[in-house]
């Protein structure tokens, strides 16, 4: 496959390297250190035109261009591993490992992971797709090398943004009091997606702006006025102070040898550094300081829009479409936690570092006081949520479905158990699309619904979702209402903010033979199939309270039943029916339709859901081989 871009013609001149001359770093190595800056130039536009081409992450992986050279002109990789923290910044790490060709086929079914991904390349070391866990892995690898008597670097290059997580600074904790080749690489770009937040983010500029540093320094100057030289060298120290004294004093205080920060984007400050740390023994801290869209103005300005665009022009930047887009289910939530907050003081939301994808931006600039950014950590979130509801108040967690997995034990532990009224808001519920398997909301509802006074909910519309919000609202347990990504059916909104009857589902189609009974967003190919079959279709709405009273009068009115759920089938909704159906001695033949057992990898979500059977013709397909005597 050809690349959609291959740089422009002599951007590093006739006797130096090419982009396309690099299909593996060990070539790049033979290559002067001089000639690198021209090929980073050409790696950044190739970066650029590769994601307006296929869509995907941007702003990341122009921050990174330098820096990903300088790791490979270094370091003997894959020998030396490195595991890059979050893994949408290893665009220019797949470019240079041998995948430049394949670049057009980036998050597209059969084609190149957004992420680093083992079974895709030697050189991707560590799959990482949510954030924090760069660390914790390179260090287990370091540990291994030591045990085996090997001899390679682990390196961790993990961003501002991610280090705010706890699973960050417990690695940290760990990691300073081992002896292994462990190098861990600070990319500061002052951003993660949304703008980072708390008091790590904090912790330099406070000090660099407080009282004491400022009047330091204000005596400092007056006295040494006097002395040119010394005044000039009181500069450089400040300078260097800014840098290295006040960091140093954290990550030296877990065990690490800190250095910088230095230039991200200097090729000659980079490569004589790590040069240098490979030769340092135990644990190395590198503060690198680089620009989150570098090289590509529009992005520079607003690294954010630019963080995952889809297809765009590079001359002209995104655009707003000719037409005003469906409504996004992510958008129905943003405008209805907005009116709620607006009728009841008591809510307060919560995200954890996702103010842009979970809807919450217009709720922060208009409810400041109630909304709280925790950062990238999701157990905090959620705990958080529990103390506010101890209070008295009525928090809303907004969080992705693949995210809650890691706060699972604060939503037993911590919500369940004290049966808080804690809502959560499960945006990316069901199959995403491009961002793949780590990123499916795919086992929400077995790991929701075995737990105790824990309610789900699965609006099929959006406006059924914005009704069931207001009733999980109303509730005085917790309650998690799952929403997909993107637009539905096209559904026009309400602007109540009544509620739907709690655990009771609806018949929206009468037929006979065959029941059709849909979990979520997946009802409009079940009612497709079901005029096709002249079949009852069933819009359940709840899988926990499962509405029992009409799934008993279904099943005793029809000879088989098929239940459809855009989750794992394993202990999902449809193990949920079968289990009710037991409970009441009633046996009738059932077809559980969903998600198979299996990580289903990244591709257009309406071609993902047709290869697992679960559009409106693959589940007529399903129901006519297994009921032929029932329709």
């Amino acid at each position: 496959m050809q690349p959609p871009f291959t740089g422009p013609k002599g951007s590093v001149g006739s006797a130096g390297p090419r982009l396309a001359d690099i299909d593996s770093p060990s070539t790049l190595r033979s290559y002067p250190r001089h000639a690198l800056p021209a090929l980073a130039a050409e790696l950044r536009d190739y970066v650029l035109h590769s994601v307006a081409a296929t869509g995907g992450h941007l702003s990341s992986n122009l921050g990174t261009v330098e820096l990903t050279l300088a790791l490979h002109y270094v370091f003997n990789t894959p020998q030396d591993r490195i595991v890059w923290d979050v893994g949408h910044q290893t665009y220019p790490h797949k470019i240079l490992t041998g995948r430049r060709e394949r670049m057009a086929s980036l998050r597209q079914w059969g084609g190149l992971s957004g992420f680093p991904q083992r079974t895709e390349s030697a050189f991707d070391t560590f799959g990482t797709a949510h954030s924090s866990t760069s660390i914790s892995a390179a260090s287990g690898m370091a540990m291994a090398a030591r045990i085996k008597g090997e001899d390679f670097h682990s390196i961790a290059v993990i961003g501002d943004g991610a280090l705010t997580a706890g699973m960050a600074f417990e690695a940290l904790n760990n990691a300073g009091v081992q002896d292994g080749k462990l190098l861990v690489i600070l990319n500061d770009n002052d951003m993660s997606i949304s703008p980072p937040v708390g008091a790590l983010n904090r912790y330099l500029a406070q000090l660099m702006s407080g009282q004491f540093y400022a009047q330091a320094k204000s005596v400092g100057k007056g006295l040494l006025k006097g002395a040119p030289p010394l005044f000039e060298l009181a500069k450089r120290i400040e300078e260097q102070a800014k840098g290295m004294l006040v960091p140093a004093t954290l990550f030296e205080k877990f065990g690490f040898n800190y250095i910088g920060p230095i230039d991200g984007h200097d090729l000659d400050s980079l490569i004589p550094t790590l040069e240098n740390i490979k030769h340092l023994s135990g644990p190395q801290f590198l503060h690198v300081v680089t620009k989150k869209g570098k090289g590509y103005e529009r992005a520079e300005d607003d690294p954010v829009t630019y963080h995952g665009p889809g297809k765009f022009d590079p001359a002209v930047g995104l655009q707003k479409p000719a037409a005003a887009p469906k409504t996004t289910f992510t958008q129905v939530f943003g405008n209805w936690l907005c009116d709620m907050a607006g009728q009841d003081a008591r809510l307060v939301g919560i995200t954890p570092a996702m103010r842009e994808g979970s809807g919450l931006v217009e709720f922060e600039r208009r409810f400041p006081q109630r909304y709280f950014d925790v950062g990238i950590a999701e157990q905090h979130a959620v705990t958080f949520a529990a103390g506010l509801a101890c209070e008295g108040m009525k928090p809303v967690v907004a969080i992705y479905s693949t995210f809650l997995q890691r706060a699972y034990d604060q939503m037993i532990h911590d919500v369940a158990i004290q049966n808080l009224p804690v809502v959560f808001a499960l945006d990316r519920a069901g199959l995403v699309g491009a961002d793949g398997a780590t990123h499916a909301g795919a086992y929400d509802i077995p790991f929701i619904r075995c737990i105790p006074n824990m309610s789900l909910a699965c609006p099929a519309d959006e406006n059924e979702c914005r009704q069931l919000l207001s009733t999980a609202f109303a509730q005085d347990h917790p309650v998690a209402v799952r929403y997909p990504r993107g637009a539905g059916a096209g559904v026009v909104v309400t602007a109540g903010l009544d509620g739907l009857p709690f655990g009771k589902g609806e018949i929206r189609r009468q037929g006979q033979g065959t029941a059709i009974l849909a979990f979520g967003t997946l009802l409009h190919a079940a009612l497709a199939a079901g005029e096709a079959l002249g079949a009852t279709v069933v819009n359940m709405r709840w899988v926990k309270p499962l509405d029992t009273e009409l799934l008993v009068q279904i099943a005793r009115s029809h000879r088989a039943l098929v239940t459809l759920e855009e989750g794992a089938i394993m202990g999902g909704a449809g193990s949920a029916v079968l289990e009710a159906l037991q409970a009441a001695g009633l046996s009738v033949p059932v077809l559980q339709l969903g998600l198979p057992d299996v990580f289903i990898e990244h591709g257009d979500p309406a071609k993902l859901l047709a290869l697992q059977g679960l559009d409106a013709a693959g589940i007529l397909q399903s129901i006519k081989s297994r009921f032929t005597e029932a329709i």
